[in-house]
């Protein structure tokens, strides 16, 4: 078996871990580590096709290498959004007084009730 088929192998069987951790993840940060693994996967699938032309005596092909660097740099930054979009919300619903169910339950009975950012409802 060749390199570049097993990379590609590979990067189908990380591609499917990440799919079932999507499926199955009931944690917010789990399902952002499962979305890495699919992205992962498709990278290294990415990089076999790009590698598997050199294989054969053929120069390898820029463009899937040029994709796999631009997605991973994508990849991360938006990851990092994710992480701190989480830890606010997660900062947010810990908040003495700021649980939706509250302000859902309030705004039923009548009462008004106006947030304003960054302080307390």
């Amino acid at each position: 078996m060749s390199a570049p088929v097993l990379f590609g192998l590979l990067g189908a069987a990380l591609s499917a871990v990440g799919v079932y951790g999507l499926m199955v993840g009931r944690d917010a940060l789990a399902r952002i580590l499962a979305f890495n693994l699919l992205g992962g996967g498709v990278f290294l699938v990415f990089g076999a096709v790009a590698r598997r032309g050199a294989g054969a005596g053929f120069a390898a092909d820029p463009v899937p290498q040029a994709l796999v660097i631009t997605g991973i740099v994508v990849a991360f930054s938006a990851t990092a959004l994710a992480v701190a979009l989480l830890k606010r919300l997660a900062a947010l619903r810990a908040r003495p007084g700021a649980a939706p169910a509250k302000a859902a339950g309030a705004q039923a009975e009548g009462a008004t009730a106006r947030v304003q950012p960054g302080g307390d409802a």
